[in-house]
């Protein structure tokens, strides 16, 4: 490219990262993840308008296949709009350079600290959040609890390196929809916000045997008493049956806003932050 000059940038997490591009006009570009690819080439002109991301496989000759597969089934509709939550600049501008160079994304807005993000995040109309655990002040743990006081519905996943169990129970038990370690390849980091907007809990394979190991250690009360009233046992019911707020208001002859109501008031006698939450407790304790 002319007037371009090659730089080389940080590697945090083991990969080599080139991008050609002037370095004052340009965002720096790192690699997302070690664990399938052994480097990442990022060409920019002008700013963001243009961005090219070639993958080198290290172990799989058909990664760079999957990726393209992936493009294509998530290209449709309107872009998918992902907001980012990560401290350190490179790993943010690798996610963004990934998230905007794929056919279907749009990465809307990144920030540096969750105080940031708190204050702005609403404008972005995510349709998926991003966070890493281990932000400068107000940790991504305490983050992800108020931005599901913000976004009851909206998909939080934490891209983390911790894979102890104490952040993962915390994180999921906060508010998080998955949890997925740094080594994540970028195809299935892609596949992971798709699938966290249609409902899914994405959860990287060490991270899930945890969490199944967790749940099996879990023993819920005998006789949990939760002092549901009538009308909270009956719209968790049409939850679990499927139903959302409009169609529940229907089906109990009452208003929308009522629905919210007694919806507001289960999520705080179960103690869980979103309908899913809800629903996946009731079940696990025959609540219903």
């Amino acid at each position: 490219m002319e007037g371009c000059s090659p730089v080389r940038l940080a590697q945090p997490l083991g990969l080599n990262v080139l991008t050609d591009a002037p370095t004052r006009e340009c965002m720096s570009a790192v690699a997302v993840v070690q664990c399938q690819f052994l480097a990442i080439e990022v060409s920019v002109l002008h700013g963001n308008s243009f961005v090219v991301l070639v993958f080198r496989s290290r172990i799989e000759e058909n990664s760079s296949k999957k990726m393209m597969q992936t493009m294509q089934i998530i290209s449709q509709d309107s872009p998918l709009r992902v907001v980012i939550i990560e401290d350190l600049r490179e790993i943010r501008e690798g996610l963004r350079a990934l998230i905007n160079g794929t056919p279907g994304f749009e990465c809307v807005a990144g920030y540096g600290m969750m105080e940031t993000a708190l204050a702005r995040i609403e404008s972005n109309a995510p349709d998926v959040i991003l966070t890493d655990l281990g932000l400068p002040g107000m940790s991504g743990i305490e983050g992800i609890e108020r931005l599901r006081n913000v976004f009851p519905e909206i998909p939080i996943i934490a891209l983390t390196i911790y894979d102890n169990d104490e952040q993962i129970f915390n994180a999921l038990c906060k508010g998080a929809n998955g949890y997925l370690l740094k080594n994540t390849p970028p195809a299935r980091l892609l596949e992971a916000l798709k699938e966290a907007v249609e409902g899914g809990s994405p959860m990287s394979p060490a991270v899930a045997a945890r969490v199944v190991k967790l749940f099996r250690q879990f023993r819920a009360p005998e006789h949990a008493d939760y002092r549901l009233t009538p009308q909270e046992m009956t719209l968790l019911k049409l939850l679990i049956e499927g139903h959302h707020k409009k169609t529940a208001a229907r089906e109990m002859e009452i208003s929308i806003h009522t629905v919210s109501f007694h919806l507001k008031n289960i999520y705080e006698k179960l103690q869980v932050h979103s309908k899913t939450e809800a629903v996946a407790k009731a079940l696990r304790e025959r609540l219903v």
